[in-house]
């Protein structure tokens, strides 16, 4: 089983489940990112991460291997528009920016995602 894969697919699957429950529409695109999300106000990409880290520091980066070893990717500028980020725990966390470039974030509590939403 890909153990990493599968923590992404359950972080996109709650992000699915929990943009719906707040009345937006989502829809699955092409592989450049997870979801894209209709808020009300526009169409807003958004990449997915799952994270158990106790320090709450999520890897931003894209790591895959093939025949060569392993290819590190970091985020390009653009590349989504939110990021949402599912806990060990199951807390969920949306930052709506694009981190670009950067190896990881640290999540805040402001960051949580009822603060996040509820403040606009």
């Amino acid at each position: 089983m890909r153990t990493t894969q599968r923590k992404g697919d359950i972080a996109t699957s709650r992000a699915i489940a929990t943009f719906t429950a707040l009345g937006f529409d989502v829809s699955i695109p092409l592989p450049a990112y997870d979801l894209v999300v209709d808020d009300g106000t526009g169409l807003a990409r958004v990449e997915c991460k799952y994270s158990r880290n106790a320090r709450r520091e999520v890897d931003l980066r894209r790591i895959h291997s093939n025949s060569m070893g392993y290819v590190v990717k970091r985020t390009s500028d653009n590349a989504y528009d939110w990021l949402f980020v599912l806990d060990g725990h199951g807390a969920e966390y949306l930052i709506k920016e694009c981190l670009a470039e950067r190896r990881s974030v640290t999540l805040r509590d402001t960051d949580m995602l009822g603060a996040v939403a509820e403040s606009g």
